[in-house]
């Protein structure tokens, strides 16, 4: 992994696990590794195959400006993400991996440590992508507006009367919380770009690999 991170140069190398037998997994983790992994390439466009390896080898200039936030698991997703977002140098080789000997017991909580990863992906998506993050929201909202909304508004047309109060009052407070999302939306968009360029040139200001 050394030798490749040498190789290109490049800023981040993800090993791969390539295991020859059931038991190198945990019922579940394969299934759980694949599912966050195409969530983080749906949202940040990757393609890693294997976001959750421990097995990384990192440039200086990457540890120097990776603002590390996380404790446990998840910190391999934010390391991918945080790559991602500057657009580093990134390779991946493939590893054996295989069965833990016996007796030795893993530290990952399947469905604990499953769903803190997740809940990092959330915030992420969040913080770095706040323009479709909020304008999501904002389309839901307005969805949720116009289905209860519509029948109030045909009911006045035809007789001139609002029948239903609660419901229209509870209609122009989620299209108000449309219209504020998308202008959270935008405000939070301009300032992650900015967060992302000072990000940017604290990585830059770092030597890059030297064969």
């Amino acid at each position: 992994m050394i030798r490749e991170l040498l190789s290109g140069p490049y800023d981040k190398v993800n090993g791969v696990r390539i295991h020859a037998s059931k038991q190198a997994y945990r019922p579940g983790h394969l299934i759980g590794n694949r599912l966050l992994t195409s969530l983080v390439s749906l949202f940040f466009g990757d393609q890693s195959r294997d976001m959750l390896s421990g097995y990384k080898a990192l440039s200086r200039r990457f540890v120097k400006t990776f603002p590390a936030v996380s404790a446990g698991f998840e910190i391999e997703t934010e390391l991918l993400i945080h790559a991602l977002e500057l657009g580093v140098p990134m390779s991946e080789v493939e590893t054996h991996y295989k069965e833990r000997p016996a007796g030795s017991l893993s530290k990952l909580a399947t469905y604990k440590d499953g769903f803190r990863i997740l809940w990092v992906i959330f915030h992420l998506i969040r913080d770095l992508l706040p323009l479709p993050f909020f304008l999501s929201i904002a389309a839901v909202l307005a969805l949720i507006a116009i289905g209860f909304g519509t029948p109030v508004f045909l009911n006045y047309l035809s007789t001139g009367l609002v029948p239903r109060f609660p419901t229209l009052i509870a209609v122009s407070a989620a299209m108000i919380l449309a219209f504020l999302s998308v202008f959270a939306g935008l405000i939070l968009d301009s300032v992650a770009r900015s967060r992302k360029e000072a990000k940017l040139l604290a990585y830059l200001s770092y030597r890059s690999v030297q064969r």
